[in-house]
Protein backbone atom coordinates (compact mmCIF):
# COMPACT_ATOMS: atom_id res chain seq x y z
CA UNK A 1 0.00 0.00 0.00
CA UNK A 2 1.11 3.99 -1.06
CA UNK A 3 2.44 6.34 1.40
CA UNK A 4 2.89 8.86 -1.06
CA UNK A 5 1.04 10.27 -4.07
CA UNK A 6 2.79 9.69 -7.43
CA UNK A 7 3.01 13.13 -8.50
CA UNK A 8 6.55 13.25 -10.18
CA UNK A 9 6.40 17.11 -10.19
CA UNK A 10 7.07 17.25 -7.01
CA UNK A 11 9.36 15.84 -3.76
CA UNK A 12 7.19 13.96 -1.44
CA UNK A 13 8.38 16.41 1.37
CA UNK A 14 6.56 19.08 -0.84
CA UNK A 15 3.13 17.34 -0.39
CA UNK A 16 2.14 18.65 2.85
CA UNK A 17 -1.70 17.83 2.23
CA UNK A 18 -0.26 14.38 2.59
CA UNK A 19 2.19 14.60 5.37
CA UNK A 20 -0.27 16.67 7.72
CA UNK A 21 -3.06 14.59 7.19
CA UNK A 22 -2.37 11.41 9.38
CA UNK A 23 -3.87 12.91 12.32
CA UNK A 24 -7.70 12.66 10.92
CA UNK A 25 -7.63 9.46 12.55
CA UNK A 26 -4.61 8.81 15.10
CA UNK A 27 -5.81 6.95 17.54
CA UNK A 28 -6.27 4.13 14.65
CA UNK A 29 -2.69 5.42 13.28
CA UNK A 30 -1.56 4.27 17.01
CA UNK A 31 -3.55 1.11 17.07
CA UNK A 32 -2.72 -0.71 13.97
CA UNK A 33 0.80 0.87 12.48
CA UNK A 34 3.42 -1.47 13.40
CA UNK A 35 6.02 -0.78 16.14
CA UNK A 36 9.67 -0.74 15.64
CA UNK A 37 11.85 -3.84 16.68
CA UNK A 38 13.81 -3.50 20.23
CA UNK A 39 17.33 -4.04 18.52
CA UNK A 40 16.88 -1.02 16.80
CA UNK A 41 15.31 0.87 20.08
CA UNK A 42 18.86 -0.53 21.82
CA UNK A 43 21.27 1.01 19.13
CA UNK A 44 19.65 4.17 19.48
CA UNK A 45 19.33 4.32 23.15
CA UNK A 46 22.81 3.92 23.88
CA UNK A 47 22.84 5.40 27.35
CA UNK A 48 20.23 6.16 30.27
CA UNK A 49 19.25 10.36 29.99
CA UNK A 50 19.75 10.63 26.15
CA UNK A 51 18.12 13.53 25.01
CA UNK A 52 16.29 12.79 21.84
CA UNK A 53 14.28 14.99 19.21
CA UNK A 54 11.74 12.85 17.40
CA UNK A 55 10.87 14.20 14.13
CA UNK A 56 7.42 13.69 12.47
CA UNK A 57 6.56 12.07 15.87
CA UNK A 58 3.18 11.31 15.20
CA UNK A 59 1.57 9.10 17.55
CA UNK A 60 5.26 8.29 19.28
CA UNK A 61 5.59 5.10 17.92
CA UNK A 62 9.11 5.54 18.08
CA UNK A 63 9.16 8.55 20.96
CA UNK A 64 7.43 5.73 23.97
CA UNK A 65 9.53 2.91 23.26
CA UNK A 66 12.96 5.19 23.32
CA UNK A 67 11.80 6.97 26.59
CA UNK A 68 11.10 3.14 28.21
CA UNK A 69 14.24 2.33 27.37
CA UNK A 70 15.84 5.54 29.07
CA UNK A 71 15.88 8.72 26.76
CA UNK A 72 14.15 12.16 27.33
CA UNK A 73 12.33 12.51 24.03
CA UNK A 74 11.10 15.89 22.83
CA UNK A 75 8.37 15.83 19.73
CA UNK A 76 8.00 17.72 16.78
CA UNK A 77 5.19 17.19 14.60
CA UNK A 78 3.61 19.23 12.01
CA UNK A 79 -0.09 18.02 12.68
CA UNK A 80 -1.31 19.35 15.92
CA UNK A 81 -3.68 16.28 16.18
CA UNK A 82 -0.44 14.28 16.52
CA UNK A 83 1.11 16.50 18.83
CA UNK A 84 -1.92 16.23 20.88
CA UNK A 85 -2.47 12.51 21.13
CA UNK A 86 1.48 11.85 21.96
CA UNK A 87 1.14 14.59 24.84
CA UNK A 88 -1.52 11.78 26.76
CA UNK A 89 1.68 9.80 27.05
CA UNK A 90 3.66 12.32 28.98
CA UNK A 91 5.87 13.38 25.89
CA UNK A 92 5.96 17.35 25.20
CA UNK A 93 5.96 17.90 21.53
CA UNK A 94 6.13 20.48 19.48
CA UNK A 95 4.13 21.90 16.34
CA UNK A 96 5.93 22.55 13.29
CA UNK A 97 7.59 21.12 10.40
CA UNK A 98 11.47 19.97 10.77
CA UNK A 99 12.49 23.00 8.38
CA UNK A 100 10.50 25.83 10.04
CA UNK A 101 10.98 24.78 13.80
CA UNK A 102 13.00 26.78 16.12
CA UNK A 103 15.18 24.54 18.67
CA UNK A 104 16.01 27.97 20.91
CA UNK A 105 19.74 27.18 21.40
CA UNK A 106 18.32 23.03 22.54
CA UNK A 107 20.94 20.28 21.78
CA UNK A 108 20.21 16.82 21.20
CA UNK A 109 22.29 13.49 21.20
CA UNK A 110 20.00 11.94 18.41
CA UNK A 111 17.83 13.19 16.23
CA UNK A 112 15.59 10.60 14.93
CA UNK A 113 12.83 9.98 11.81
CA UNK A 114 10.35 6.95 12.06
CA UNK A 115 8.48 6.73 8.82
CA UNK A 116 8.67 10.50 8.31
CA UNK A 117 11.88 11.70 6.95
CA UNK A 118 10.71 11.73 3.16
CA UNK A 119 7.83 14.57 4.50
CA UNK A 120 11.20 16.30 5.33
CA UNK A 121 13.15 18.33 2.50
CA UNK A 122 16.66 15.56 2.68
CA UNK A 123 19.40 17.88 2.27
CA UNK A 124 17.78 21.04 4.85
CA UNK A 125 16.50 18.69 7.26
CA UNK A 126 20.17 17.14 7.69
CA UNK A 127 21.51 20.47 7.96
CA UNK A 128 18.82 21.42 10.37
CA UNK A 129 19.84 18.59 12.51
CA UNK A 130 23.31 18.79 11.97
CA UNK A 131 23.05 22.54 13.84
CA UNK A 132 20.74 20.57 17.12
CA UNK A 133 23.01 17.59 17.80
CA UNK A 134 26.08 17.70 19.75
CA UNK A 135 29.60 16.80 18.08
CA UNK A 136 29.09 12.57 17.87
CA UNK A 137 25.33 12.77 17.73
CA UNK A 138 23.77 10.61 15.91
CA UNK A 139 20.96 11.62 12.93
CA UNK A 140 18.49 8.15 12.44
CA UNK A 141 15.85 8.01 10.00
CA UNK A 142 13.67 4.91 9.84
CA UNK A 143 11.15 3.25 7.86
CA UNK A 144 9.26 -0.09 8.24
CA UNK A 145 8.37 -1.50 5.14
CA UNK A 146 6.80 -4.72 4.45
CA UNK A 147 6.29 -7.15 1.91
CA UNK A 148 3.39 -10.31 1.63
CA UNK A 149 4.31 -13.59 1.41
CA UNK A 150 4.90 -15.13 -1.55
CA UNK A 151 1.69 -15.08 -4.31
CA UNK A 152 -0.42 -12.51 -2.32
CA UNK A 153 1.49 -9.70 -3.35
CA UNK A 154 0.60 -10.35 -7.07
CA UNK A 155 -3.15 -11.10 -5.89
CA UNK A 156 -2.64 -7.37 -4.01
CA UNK A 157 -1.36 -6.53 -7.01
CA UNK A 158 -4.16 -7.21 -9.70
CA UNK A 159 -6.62 -5.87 -6.83
CA UNK A 160 -4.88 -2.19 -7.94
CA UNK A 161 -4.65 -2.60 -11.65
CA UNK A 162 -8.23 -3.83 -11.78
CA UNK A 163 -9.63 -0.93 -9.20
CA UNK A 164 -6.93 1.70 -10.42
CA UNK A 165 -6.28 1.24 -13.69
CA UNK A 166 -3.30 3.30 -15.29
CA UNK A 167 -1.89 4.27 -12.26
CA UNK A 168 1.90 3.61 -11.88
CA UNK A 169 2.98 0.44 -9.29
CA UNK A 170 4.12 3.57 -6.72
CA UNK A 171 0.72 3.94 -6.13
CA UNK A 172 -0.47 1.12 -5.85
CA UNK A 173 1.47 -1.01 -3.56
CA UNK A 174 4.53 -0.59 -1.08
CA UNK A 175 7.55 -1.28 -2.85
CA UNK A 176 8.85 -3.69 0.18
CA UNK A 177 12.04 -3.35 2.10
CA UNK A 178 14.61 -3.46 -1.23
CA UNK A 179 12.52 -0.12 -2.66
CA UNK A 180 12.17 1.52 0.82
CA UNK A 181 16.35 1.28 0.75
CA UNK A 182 15.81 3.93 -1.93
CA UNK A 183 14.86 6.68 0.45
CA UNK A 184 17.66 5.33 2.94
CA UNK A 185 19.98 6.27 0.00
CA UNK A 186 18.16 9.51 -1.08
CA UNK A 187 18.85 10.49 3.22
CA UNK A 188 21.95 9.65 3.06
CA UNK A 189 22.84 11.49 -0.07
CA UNK A 190 21.14 14.62 2.29
CA UNK A 191 23.37 13.88 5.30
CA UNK A 192 26.50 13.84 2.84
CA UNK A 193 25.47 16.77 0.95
CA UNK A 194 25.06 19.03 4.31
CA UNK A 195 28.26 18.69 4.78
CA UNK A 196 27.57 17.97 8.57
CA UNK A 197 27.85 14.22 9.04
CA UNK A 198 30.42 11.39 8.81
CA UNK A 199 29.63 8.66 6.28
CA UNK A 200 26.29 7.64 6.58
CA UNK A 201 25.11 3.82 7.01
CA UNK A 202 22.12 2.09 6.30
CA UNK A 203 20.64 -0.33 8.73
CA UNK A 204 18.19 -3.05 8.24
CA UNK A 205 15.93 -5.68 10.95
CA UNK A 206 13.87 -8.24 9.46
CA UNK A 207 10.98 -9.56 11.31
CA UNK A 208 8.10 -11.08 10.35
CA UNK A 209 4.11 -10.87 12.57
CA UNK A 210 1.11 -12.57 11.77
CA UNK A 211 -2.21 -10.40 10.87
CA UNK A 212 -6.22 -11.43 10.76
CA UNK A 213 -7.81 -10.09 8.05
CA UNK A 214 -9.66 -7.52 10.56
CA UNK A 215 -6.23 -6.54 11.74
CA UNK A 216 -4.96 -5.83 8.67
CA UNK A 217 -8.13 -4.55 7.15
CA UNK A 218 -7.91 -1.99 9.96
CA UNK A 219 -4.54 -0.59 8.99
CA UNK A 220 -5.21 0.01 5.45
CA UNK A 221 -7.10 3.18 5.74
CA UNK A 222 -4.21 4.73 7.80
CA UNK A 223 -1.96 4.60 4.47
CA UNK A 224 -1.70 7.77 3.20
CA UNK A 225 -2.53 7.78 -0.54
CA UNK A 226 -5.72 5.25 0.67
CA UNK A 227 -7.72 8.39 2.32
CA UNK A 228 -7.41 10.51 -1.03
CA UNK A 229 -9.29 7.52 -3.18
CA UNK A 230 -13.05 8.16 -3.95
CA UNK A 231 -14.93 6.90 -1.13
CA UNK A 232 -16.37 3.77 -3.56
CA UNK A 233 -13.16 3.11 -4.46
CA UNK A 234 -11.58 2.81 -0.80
CA UNK A 235 -14.76 0.22 -0.16
CA UNK A 236 -13.76 -2.02 -3.33
CA UNK A 237 -10.29 -1.87 -2.53
CA UNK A 238 -11.12 -3.38 1.63
CA UNK A 239 -13.70 -5.94 -0.25
CA UNK A 240 -11.03 -7.34 -2.72
CA UNK A 241 -8.07 -7.26 -0.51
CA UNK A 242 -10.47 -8.86 2.40
CA UNK A 243 -11.40 -11.64 0.07
CA UNK A 244 -7.62 -12.54 -0.68
CA UNK A 245 -7.19 -12.75 3.14
CA UNK A 246 -10.09 -15.09 3.17
CA UNK A 247 -8.65 -17.45 0.40
CA UNK A 248 -5.60 -17.89 2.81
CA UNK A 249 -7.80 -18.86 5.57
CA UNK A 250 -8.59 -15.13 7.39
CA UNK A 251 -5.01 -14.66 7.92
CA UNK A 252 -1.40 -14.48 7.20
CA UNK A 253 2.27 -13.22 8.27
CA UNK A 254 3.32 -10.45 7.08
CA UNK A 255 6.91 -9.77 6.70
CA UNK A 256 8.65 -6.19 7.90
CA UNK A 257 11.85 -5.09 6.80
CA UNK A 258 12.98 -1.96 9.10
CA UNK A 259 16.21 0.14 7.17
CA UNK A 260 17.38 2.76 8.45
CA UNK A 261 19.89 5.57 7.40
CA UNK A 262 22.48 6.42 10.05
CA UNK A 263 25.74 9.28 10.47
CA UNK A 264 27.35 11.01 13.09
CA UNK A 265 27.63 14.69 13.19
CA UNK A 266 31.24 15.54 12.64
CA UNK A 267 33.23 17.27 15.44
CA UNK A 268 32.73 21.00 15.54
Amino acid sequence: MPTIPSRPAQESHQHREVAESFGSDAERYDRTRPGYPPALIDRLVTAEGLEILDVGSGTGLLARPLRAAGARVLGVDPDPRMADYLRQFGIETEVATFEAWEPGGRQFDAVVAGQSWHWVDPVAGAAKAGTVLRPGGRLAVVWNAFEFPAGVGDAVEAVFRRVLPGAPPEQRIAPGPDGYLKLCEKAAGGMRESGAFAEPEVWRYDWSRPYTRDEWLDQVPTFGGFRFFPPATQERILADLGSIIDSLGGSFTMTFGTVAAAAIRRPA
